[in-house]
């Protein structure tokens, strides 16, 4: 189930998606995850290979180096509230 909410005035809502798919450019594994909504996510084990992923320079967390979905608080700063 993709969990939702929407963030913003009547005018400006925007939907905050917290379901991202992360691909590790290791294996290229890919898994669908939940993202934390209160903080940024600085590691991450590949299920596959066992790779720990880290975020790319400029990046908060590994939802925005190698996700599908940008991280909520990404998402929040793109124009929401």
């Amino acid at each position: 189930m993709m969990r939702r909410e929407t963030c913003g005035n009547a005018k400006t809502k925007t939907a905050i998606d917290f379901e991202s798919v992360l691909t590790c450019p290791n294996c290229g594994f890919a898994k669908q995850e939940t993202m934390p909504s209160q903080a940024c996510q600085f590691f991450y084990e590949c299920v596959q290979c066992h790779t720990i992923l880290k975020p790319k320079p400029g990046d908060c967390c590994v939802f925005c180096s190698y996700g599908s979905v940008e991280c909520p608080s990404r998402q929040v700063q793109s124009g929401c509230c």
